[in-house]
């Protein structure tokens, strides 16, 4: 145990105190000292399983690893003799996972975006039987103050998935035009006070420029009137999920990146992805529509699942998710069928 703590240390080194107190407690154990995190809960994880319907034996590829909590379920389905494969963007997130999974022969973690899974993967095109996408952020990334996603903590106005790469939000609202940023606010997070909420960021800019999440949360706060908010969610959910977006450009190459991901699929093997608005579901709906034209695949549910009130008590966070899957139809069983 003190070998593996030792070792845990010198891993997350690079990471912010939370995150690495996050990945000492999931090795070492809890400490007296530490503040209690909240459990991860993966996102519909039954109904997720049950149209996956894994195997022992079976490759699996969970395309946004996250905390691992999806990943736990599938190795259990896979092993014996299958392989898991887990990518994530986050580098942080990702050794986190690692830790929480284990020392397992059969999962193979990949520290990249999902959206180059078919260069990683090229050698198992038409082998893979199941594969998940889950588009939204992870409780960790989101109680982080230091990674700006999180309007209910005050701290810098990142939100950058990889921290290595592009701008933080906090320079691009500084420079986007009032038009972009209420473009971005509408296109992404369907809000309706987006040329309210661009115009207070623009004017507080004049005084001094946004560097922390309270900033952007002022602005959103100045901008809807209280008697307008939704008492049902934060007011400003939808600007931080819109800037997210765009910071990270997450809906550039959605598209190209699940026809790619289909084409590793084998006869019978599904795609699933849950996605958390209208933006994402409107593109996975339609690509998946458009793969279903071809008559090599199915759209498995006519409409999405939804998670259940129960869930919904549970992990609040499954609130907006929608769950479409996608199947690769078997020509031979298809023949069998029209013969």
């Amino acid at each position: 145990m003190v070998a593996n703590c030792r070792n845990a240390a010198e891993t997350v080194s690079g990471l912010s105190l939370r995150r690495m107190a996050m990945y000492r407690r999931l090795v070492c154990g809890p400490l007296m000292s530490e503040v209690e995190l909240p459990e991860h809960l993966p996102v519909m994880v039954r109904e997720i399983l049950d149209v996956l319907r894994l195997r022992p034996g079976d490759t699996v590829v969970d395309g946004t690893l996250g905390l691992g909590g999806h990943t736990l379920e599938f190795l259990k389905m896979v092993t014996p003799g299958g392989h898991t494969f887990g990518f994530d963007w986050d580098k942080g997130m990702l050794n986190v996972a690692v830790a929480r999974i284990g020392n397992n022969p059969v999962f193979q973690p990949i520290n990249d975006d999902f959206r180059t899974m078919a260069i990683h993967l090229a050698e198992l095109k038409g082998k893979v039987r199941g594969i998940l996408l889950d588009l939204g952020l992870n409780s960790a990334q989101v109680d982080d103050p230091e990674r700006g996603f999180s309007f209910r903590e005050s701290g810098a106005l990142d939100m950058r998935m990889d921290r290595t790469r592009g701008e933080p939000a906090s320079a691009l609202l500084n420079r986007w035009t009032p038009g972009q940023i209420e473009e971005v606010l509408q296109e992404f997070g369907d809000e309706r006070w987006a040329r309210a909420i661009a115009k207070q960021i623009v004017e507080r800019r004049k005084a001094s420029p946004l560097r922390t999440t309270q900033d952007l949360v002022d602005c959103v706060l100045a901008a809807i009137p209280p008697r307008a908010r939704d008492k049902r969610i934060h007011p400003a959910t939808r600007t931080f999920q819109s800037i997210r977006i765009a910071t990270n450009s997450e809906l550039d190459g959605l598209k190209e990146a699940l026809v790619d991901a289909a084409s590793l699929l084998e006869p019978e093997g599904t795609l699933a992805v849950l996605s958390y608005h209208s933006g994402e579901d409107r593109i996975v709906k339609n690509t998946f529509r458009e793969l279903s034209g071809t008559g090599e695949f199915a759209d498995v549910f006519r409409k999405p699942l939804e998670a259940g009130d129960q869930e919904v008590r549970e992990n609040p966070r499954s609130r907006s998710a929608k769950l479409r899957a996608l199947r690769k139809i078997d020509p031979k069983q298809d023949a069998e069928g029209n013969s």
